[in-house]
């Protein structure tokens, strides 16, 4: 399993990649199968480790992550052959390496960075094995051999009462994930906000959202770790996943579901796909909807809405789909 080296496997907070790339692994190991994964060198896992690259170069910036990249991917092909199947959890990259090895190469495609990478994908969709994290970002150039939804331990999220009187915003702060307008709702809605998540626009921090943190209407806690992010997931009214963007799928989105707490999410990308209506929130078109919405989700039955999610997006299931996919293409 090639992971992406941008952070540690798992990722210490921010890294959807790398935390797809840990369940998958652990997953896969406890099932009995032998899994080597190449990350960084400072990752954890049960699964045999390899790595050339001591941390993620996110982490830590004199690292040069072009140089890190070539000798991680790299090292993977070196010893392509030794293995009956690759799972490429790191992006375009090592696609160009594919035809060098007979080991088939199986690539999850986590979303399309910018329309410039598709030349890479079109000129291996032959030997792809391509996997799809939602129906709504199968690209109509590709061919794919499954659409597998990502899974989460269930054991880090509990049912929570959603008795803490405040609306959620958890997420990288950024434009596409839509934190400015969860401040607008929550405003108009008359419920306080917590926003927590890293800050990966600074200006739009700093110039859109900033201003309205008081700690009263609206409160930023920064990035948290497990035990606080089910703290606040199970404590809050509804999670505000107002995206402008066609988001490929959306981990927070599931995390919430499993808590209990249900969602009111634009219906962009994936969300149609994640989000019950009536069961585990509200797909809405505007911030009016939105407002509406965030009224009518807090009379939906949580328990409810944890099991629809269970059955929907546990790690077992994730795993068990990866495994009948690296079984076919082997067997």
């Amino acid at each position: 399993m090639l992971a992406s080296i941008a952070h540690r496997v798992p990722p210490r907070d921010y890294g959807p990649w790398e935390q797809v790339a840990s369940t998958l692994a652990e997953g896969l190991v406890s099932r009995g199968h032998d899994v080597t994964l190449f990350a960084t060198a400072d990752s954890l896992t049960s699964a045999r480790l390899r790595s050339t690259a001591p941390t993620g170069y996110e982490e830590d910036r004199s690292l040069d992550a072009k140089v890190h990249e070539a000798l991680h991917i790299a090292g993977l092909f070196e010893r392509a052959d030794g293995f009956d199947v690759i799972s490429n959890q790191f992006d375009f990259l090592p696609l160009a390496f594919s035809r060098l090895t007979s080991t088939p190469v199986v690539t999850t495609i986590h979303g399309f960075s910018s329309e410039r990478i598709l030349p890479v994908f079109r000129a291996y969709d032959d030997i792809g094995h391509y996997v799809a994290i939602s129906d709504a970002d199968r690209h109509p150039d590709l061919t794919y051999a499954a659409t597998i939804h990502h899974g989460i331990e269930l054991d880090g999220f509990s049912l929570g009462a959603g008795d803490g009187g405040y609306l959620l915003f958890l997420g990288r702060i950024h434009p596409h994930k839509g934190t400015a307008t969860a401040i607008e709702v929550a405003r108009r809605a008359g419920l306080p906000l917590v926003i927590a998540g890293i800050v990966q626009d600074e200006s739009y921090f700093r110039e859109q959202v900033e201003p309205h943190v008081d700690g009263r209407s609206v409160t930023y806690v920064g990035s948290v770790g497990p035990t606080e992010r089910d703290r606040l997931l199970g404590g809050a009214v509804a999670l505000l996943h107002l995206i402008a963007f066609d988001e490929p799928f959306g981990l927070s989105v599931v995390e919430s579901l499993v808590t209990g707490t249900p969602v009111v999410a634009y219906r962009r990308g994936s969300m149609p796909e994640i989000v019950r209506p009536g069961v585990s929130g509200a797909l809405v078109d505007g911030v009016d909807e939105a407002v509406t919405a965030v009224a009518d989700v807090g009379a939906l039955d949580r328990a409810a809405c944890r099991a629809d999610a269970v059955a929907r997006f546990s790690a077992d299931r994730m795993v068990d789909d990866y495994a009948r996919l690296f079984a076919r293409l082997t067997g």
